[in-house]
């Protein structure tokens, strides 16, 4: 026989289970909606925006190693770091932040270009979204 704690432990438990009926007939997640906006577009729920900003937050770094020249540069200047002999001398913080500076700095020629060929004449409603 099972001690009374564990029985009365039991009984909670399976009360808990069956108890939980009524949530599963709650309606559905409303806060997810798209309403048409007064100019003819549509406006999305907060939630839904924080859904895409978050994807984008989670992508930035992935896309970040991808297409620009960071990788290497931290790469070079983490073997630097060995070369001169100093084991943990300037901290990965450091070596990162300083990455970031320069890969700013030399990716930027490449993205003022894009902005003006690609971005600025598609907000500027002059390039269509179609394929």
């Amino acid at each position: 026989m099972l001690p009374r704690r564990h029985g009365a432990r039991l009984l909670l438990a399976g009360l808990a289970v069956f108890y939980t009926g009524a949530s599963w007939a709650a309606p559905g997640f409303t806060a997810m909606t798209v309403t048409p906006a007064a100019n003819g577009g549509e406006t999305y729920s907060v939630s839904i925006q924080i859904l895409a900003m978050m994807t984008v937050l989670s992508l930035l770094p992935a896309a970040l190693i991808m297409t620009t020249s960071f990788t290497r540069i931290i790469i070079v200047l983490s073997i630097l770091r060995q070369a001169m002999g100093t084991a943990q001398t300037p901290s990965n913080q450091i070596l990162l932040g300083l990455s970031l500076f320069l890969t700013f700095f030399i990716m930027a020629p490449v993205f003022n270009s894009a902005y003006t060929a690609g971005v600025k004449p598609y907000m500027d409603e002059q390039l269509s979204s179609e394929v």
